[in-house]
């Protein structure tokens, strides 16, 4: 979907629109009929603020979405996200593939989260389809509420954001450990500022690192470690004593997880292809700040293999001696993912003395057990400062964190 900035008068423009309406002071501007006006005031009236409902202008549309600006404004974006979901459908049922958006008594965060949730709901994994799947081609946005520089800056964010899911839906077959590494390198070379490092199976096997080789023994695959560092401090000259020291961020990527010799149940082996997710999130991450220039110093540790249970695969009972010296003794082939992860913590704290380590990682199935998938379960060790920080932006965008474990009885368990 592409967008861009026109100035638009929802009285007189010549297309589909899309007018927001969330504060009841703007009514005498609205682009409606008498009858439509009494319409939208109805259903406000009745409670029911949150709604979209389309009005015919042959031979085109208007979508007006309504929401109620008076809440807490996290609350306000996210209902605006979810609503360009319903939008996007009601529109593809419509075959419209243009459309102009504007505004009344609405801020620009609002516009924006509209705008953020029609272009991510208009992601989907066309690459291996053999019929073409609906898209809105073209969004025109009122150019009150951005300036080019500040719309530019939130697509390249949205364009990391669309890589990342496609390195995810990929299957194993197209994206095995050696093609992802590839794809990572590919990408940093075009972006400035931005170092990619790709040690193969011999360098691996010359750092020890037991964690990534055991789980790879049984792969056909050779395992990569992905070492990416973006440092945009550089821009600003001297940083501040403590701040040259890089956040380190850790991603789970193991390409395939069968579970290994404790093979997964059938229905657990759907969608293992994204158990790589943690990885392409944190080289994600990297990449966006990046390409926005952010005044940060990171770097990005991506432990890449699968897991089968072919060969001279692992098993329970194998003790393994990891990066840093420490003795590992396996009980369960399919907890394959902490074993690469510490490796890779371990190599981050002796080779950057970070200032803070972030993992990401689809590492349990309990996590969803316990929160569902409303949140983010996050734990966090010396790093109280910082996760309370992770939390307040969290909430801000709505990838809320719920911490574990909640007290301390939970501790042991």
């Amino acid at each position: 979907m592409r967008t861009e900035l026109k100035d638009i008068n929802p009285k007189s423009y010549e297309g589909t629109i899309v007018f927001m309406y969330g504060d009841a002071a703007a009514e005498r501007t609205l682009p409606l009929s008498k009858r439509e006006v009494e319409l939208v005031k109805s259903r406000r009236e009745e409670g029911k603020k949150d709604f979209v409902v389309a009005f015919d202008r042959l031979p085109y549309k208007l979508y007006f979405v309504s929401f109620d600006s008076e809440r807490l404004a996290a609350e306000v974006q996210e209902t605006l996200r979810r609503q360009a979901m319903e939008l996007l459908k009601q529109m593809e049922r419509d075959g419209i593939v243009t459309a102009a958006l504007c505004a009344e008594g609405t801020l620009p965060e609002e516009v924006a989260a509209l705008v953020e949730g029609l272009t991510l709901a208009d992601y989907s994994f066309d690459r291996f389809r053999t019929k073409d799947c609906y898209h809105l081609e073209q969004l025109y946005i009122d150019s009150v509420f951005f300036t080019e520089d500040e719309l530019a800056a939130q697509q390249r964010l949205w364009g990391r954001v669309f890589w990342c899911r496609e390195w995810v839906n990929l299957p194993v077959a197209d994206l095995n450990a050696e093609k992802f590494a590839d794809e990572l390198q590919a990408v940093a070379q075009d972006l400035e500022g931005v170092k990619c490092t790709v040690m193969d199976k011999r360098k691996i096997e010359s750092l020890r690192m037991g964690g990534l080789l055991a789980v790879n023994r049984g792969s056909v695959d050779e395992p990569r470690f992905v070492v990416l560092e973006y440092n945009g401090l550089n821009s600003r000259g001297a940083a501040r004593p403590g701040e040259d020291k890089p956040i380190v961020l850790v991603g789970k990527g193991v390409m395939y997880d069968t579970g290994g010799l404790n093979i997964k149940p059938g229905d657990y082996m759907q969608e293992m292809k994204s158990d790589m997710a943690g990885a392409a999130t944190m080289a994600s991450v990297l990449f966006a700040a990046a390409d926005n220039g952010l005044p940060v110093h990171l770097v990005a540790l991506l432990p890449l293999t699968d897991n089968r249970p072919g060969f001279n695969a692992y098993a329970a009972d194998d003790i393994l001696t990891m990066y840093d010296g420490t003795t590992v003794e396996v009980t369960n082939t399919d907890a394959e993912g902490r074993l690469i992860l510490a490796d890779a913590i371990a190599y981050g704290v002796k080779n950057y003395n970070p200032r803070v380590i972030i993992d990401a990682a689809t590492l349990t199935g309990a996590a969803v057990r316990a929160i569902s998938t409303f949140g983010i379960a996050a734990m966090q060790s010396n790093a109280e400062r910082e996760m309370d920080l992770l939390k307040i932006v969290g909430n801000e965008v709505y990838e809320r964190l719920v911490e574990f474990p909640m007290w301390k009885e939970y501790d042991e368990m």
